[in-house]
């Protein structure tokens, strides 16, 4: 499997895990020093805290719900120049940032 692109996950500014597109879909898999922290929480009901690799076919649910709608959306795509329909791209750019406490980083700082 031949990851393309990839998304540090933080998670109340610890760094949780790892998004990634790759060749066949997508995948996530968490840190294991996150883990083992005692303040672990998981990204989502849908990917509970474990060892495994996630994969799905499609950008999971939880992450393209991240992703802005509307008008909102159309402002992120023209100021960056990236396809509406590329929702990883999309996912890079615009949830730096977010209302929440998970936040996807283009580097892992």
């Amino acid at each position: 499997m031949t990851t393309s692109r990839r998304g540090y996950v933080y998670i109340r500014d610890s760094f949780a895990g790892v998004v990634s597109e790759t060749d066949s879909g997508y995948s996530f898999i968490y840190d294991r020093d996150y883990l083992n922290s005692p303040d672990a929480t998981p990204v989502s009901l849908t990917l509970p805290l474990c060892e495994k690799e996630y994969t799905s076919k499609t950008l999971f649910p939880f992450f393209d719900g991240l992703i802005p709608e509307g008008w909102l959306l159309n402002i992120v795509t023209r100021n960056w120049k990236i396809e509406a329909e590329d929702r990883f791209g999309v996912l890079l750019v615009a949830c730096k940032d977010p209302v929440g406490n998970v936040r996807i980083m283009e580097e892992r700082v």
